[in-house]
C-alpha cells in the first residue's frame, strides 16, 4: 500500500514541477547596433571582417534574410521598434528637413501616452532594463519632468546615453548637427560685425541713441548659434543612469566597456526572475571607437576594427547569459537600427559607414532596400531549432506582438502593424503575415512592397526617390544625408516598379513589356495604400506620397527640435554643467 501511495506522490510531485518549468516566462536579451550594414556580418556573406559571436548566434538560432526596418533612420525605426507601430503614428516621422531628435534640449520625443513593448512587459511582472542609446527625447515642459525618458516607458532601469554617440562628441571629428544653418549664422554674425565697422564715422547722436542696440543685437545673433551649436558636447553627448545626469560630457574612449559591464550586471542582478534587457550599442555610429585591443586588428580601417569590437561585446553578452544557465530561458535577439551609412567618409580615416552588400542605398534613402533591411537573428535553444532561415518579408515592428505573446500578455492593444512572429521562427507557418509592407522617408510614403499569396516574387514601387548627388553617385554626397522633400526627391508617374525577389538590388526596372502583373500589381498596391490610409484618423489628405493627420503632433518640427535651455539636462547648476562618473564601480 505504501509505495503506490509514494509513487502517486512522486508522479504528482513531477508533474507540478514539470507545469511550472513551462509556465515560467521566458527572459528577452534585445541588443540592437546603430548603423550597422547587412554587409558587414560574416553569417550574411561578408568573408574579410571576422564576427564569430554573431555567426555563432545564428548557427545556434534562426537567421532571418527580409528582415525590415520602418524608417532609415535612428529616431524613427527605433521609435516603430519600442511601439510596434509604423513611427507617424506617434508623430516620430518629419515632414521637412528635421527627421531625428537633434538636441536634448528639445522638447519633441516619444509621447508619453505611447505604449511601448517595456510597458507591456513591466505589467506582467517583468524588470525591465536599458543599457546604451535611446535618442527619442527626455523632457517636454521644464527641466526634469522626463516625460520622454525611458524611466516614463516602461524601463525600470537606464543606463547610458538619452542622445546618440555622433561626431560633435570628440573633437576634431566634426559636426554631425545643422552643419550649413550653423555656418549660415556664423556668416550672419559676421556680417553684422562688418557692419560695425562701417559705423565708425557716424554721428555723436546717433552712436549713443542707435549703437547700443546694434551692439545688442550682434550678440543676440551670436547667441543664436553660439550657444545651442558651440557646446554640443556639453548639451548632447551625456551619459544618465535613470534620471540623474552623471557625466557630462561623457569620456567616449571608456564607453563601450561601460556599457558592457552595466548590460553583464543588469542580467546577472535579475537572473533569478523575468527580465527584459534592451542592450541598445553606441556602436557602430560615428565617431568610431579606437579601443586599443581592437585598433589596427581588421582589415577595414576603423570601421571594421569597430564591428571585430561589437562582436566581442556580442560575446561576452551571449557568454554571460550561457554562464548564468539561462540559456534555455533567454529569448536573444540580434539587429541594427538600419542599414550602413554610405556617405560617411574622410581622407584620414576612410569609409566610416557600413557596407549593404548587395542592396541599393544606405541610411536615410527611404524605401532603397541598403537602407532598412537589417541583420536579424533570433537564439532561443529547446525553443528555436539550430540553422533555420527564414526567407519571408519580416518588419522589425513584429519584435513587439512576439514579446507580448511570449510574455503571456493578452490585454487588448491599440492598432498595431506588426505580427507576432513565432509562427515563422519556429516553422509552423511558411509565409510572412505581411502581405504589404510601408516604407516611408521621413513622413511621407515613398515605397510599398507586395508579397502575392499565390507567387513568390515579392515586388515593390517607389513613388519617388531621394536625388543622389553628384549624379550618377550612389547617395547623396552634398548633405551628407538624404532629404526627402520638394527639390531632394524625384516624383515617380507611373512609380519605379521592381522585383526584388528576383532582382534585390533593384537595378532593373519592370515595365509593361517585361512584366504581364504590371497593371495588376500597381492596381493591387494603389487598393492597399487606400487602406493603409484608413488606418489613420482625422485624414486631411493624400496624394499618394503622403499621409497628413490633424490628431498627432508632430515631435519633428523646428518649434519640438529646436533647444531650448529651460529643457537642457544638465549635471550641476545650469549652465555649468560638468561631470564625471566614478569609473572605480566597474573595476
Amino acid at each position: 500500500m505504501l509505495a503506490p501511495l509514494l509513487l502517486s506522490l512522486l508522479l504528482a510531485s513531477g508533474s507540478d514541477v514539470k507545469g511550472e518549468v513551462e509556465d515560467k516566462k521566458p527572459n528577452f536579451v534585445l541588443m540592437m547596433v546603430d548603423d550597422l550594414g547587412i554587409g558587414d556580418i560574416g553569417c550574411y556573406g561578408n568573408d574579410t571582417i571576422r564576427t564569430p559571436n554573431i555567426d555563432r548566434l545564428a548557427s545556434e538560432g534562426v537567421k532571418l534574410t527580409q528582415y525590415i526596418a520602418a524608417a532609415p533612420l535612428c529616431t524613427p525605426s527605433r521609435a516603430a521598434v519600442m511601439t510596434g507601430r509604423y513611427p507617424l503614428r506617434s508623430g516620430m516621422a518629419g515632414t521637412g528637413r528635421v527627421q531625428v531628435v537633434l538636441f536634448l534640449g528639445g522638447s519633441g520625443g516619444l509621447p508619453p501616452n505611447e505604449t511601448t513593448f517595456a510597458k507591456r512587459l513591466q505589467k506582467q511582472g517583468y524588470t525591465t532594463g536599458l543599457v546604451g542609446k535611446w535618442h527619442l527625447g527626455v523632457n517636454c515642459e521644464s527641466r526634469g519632468d522626463h516625460c520622454h525618458h525611458p524611466n516614463q516607458h516602461g524601463f525600470s532601469y537606464f543606463y547610458g546615453l538619452p542622445f546618440t554617440l555622433f561626431n560633435d562628441c570628440v573633437p576634431g571629428e566634426g559636426s554631425d548637427v545643422l552643419v550649413d544653418l550653423r555656418l549660415a549664422l556664423q556668416h550672419l554674425t559676421l556680417l553684422l560685425g562688418l557692419g560695425l565697422l562701417t559705423m565708425v564715422g557716424v554721428t555723436l547722436s546717433w552712436f549713443y541713441f542707435s549703437f547700443p542696440t546694434f551692439i545688442r543685437n550682434r550678440y543676440v545673433a551670436a547667441a543664436v548659434w553660439y550657444v545651442p551649436f558651440g557646446f554640443l558636447q556639453t548639451w548632447n553627448c551625456i551619459i544618465m543612469r535613470n534620471q540623474d545626469v552623471i557625466e557630462q560630457p561623457m569620456t567616449v574612449e571608456t564607453l563601450p566597456q561601460r556599457l558592457l559591464a552595466e548590460a553583464q550586471n543588469f542580467i546577472k542582478r535579475n537572473a533569478d526572475h523575468p527580465f527584459l534587457l534592451f542592450f541598445s550599442l553606441a556602436h557602430i555610429h560615428t565617431p568610431l571607437f579606437t579601443t586599443p585591443a581592437f585598433a589596427g586588428k581588421s582589415r577595414h580601417g576603423r570601421y571594421g576594427d569597430n564591428l571585430e569590437e561589437v562582436d566581442w561585446i556580442i560575446g561576452k553578452i551571449t557568454e554571460t547569459v550561457d554562464s548564468l544557465g539561462l540559456a534555455n530561458n533567454t529569448f536573444m535577439h540580434f539587429t541594427s537600427d538600419h542599414g550602413g551609412h554610405l556617405e560617411d567618409s574622410d581622407s584620414r580615416i576612410g569609409q566610416k559607414g557600413g557596407w549593404n552588400s548587395i542592396y541599393k542605398g544606405g541610411k536615410a534613402m527611404g524605401g532603397w532596400e541598403g537602407g532598412i533591411r537589417v541583420p536579424g537573428i533570433f537564439r532561443w535553444p529547446g525553443r528555436l531549432a539550430a540553422g533555420r532561415v527564414v526567407d519571408e518579408p519580416i518588419s522589425l515592428m513584429d519584435l513587439y506582438p512576439t514579446l507580448k505573446y511570449l510574455a503571456k500578455d493578452t490585454q487588448p492593444d491599440r492598432h498595431l502593424d506588426g505580427y507576432n512572429l513565432m509562427p515563422l521562427l519556429e516553422g509552423k507557418a511558411a509565409r510572412s503575415k505581411h502581405e504589404f509592407m510601408f516604407h516611408y522617408c521621413g513622413g511621407y510614403l515613398n515605397a510599398v512592397r507586395w508579397h502575392p499569396t499565390d507567387s513568390n516574387s515579392i515586388f515593390k514601387v517607389h513613388f519617388f526617390t531621394p536625388n543622389f548627388f553628384p549624379p550618377g553617385a550612389g547617395g547623396c554626397y552634398d548633405t551628407k544625408v538624404c532629404l526627402c522633400h520638394g527639390q531632394h526627391v524625384t516624383h515617380h508617374n507611373p512609380p519605379l516598379l521592381y522585383d526584388i525577389f528576383h532582382d534585390p538590388s533593384e537595378s532593373r526596372q519592370l515595365t509593361p513589356e517585361t512584366e504581364p502583373r504590371y497593371a495588376e500589381i500597381l492596381q493591387q498596391i494603389a487598393k492597399a495604400v487606400e487602406k493603409h490610409k484608413s488606418t489613420f484618423p482625422s485624414k486631411e489628405g493624400f496624394d499618394d506620397v503622403q499621409v497628413q493627420t490633424n490628431t498627432i503632433q508632430n515631435q519633428m518640427s523646428w518649434e519640438k527640435i529646436l533647444w531650448k535651455p529651460w529643457l537642457q539636462p544638465c549635471c550641476g547648476t545650469f549652465p555649468f554643467c560638468g561631470c564625471k562618473e566614478d569609473k572605480n564601480i566597474y573595476k
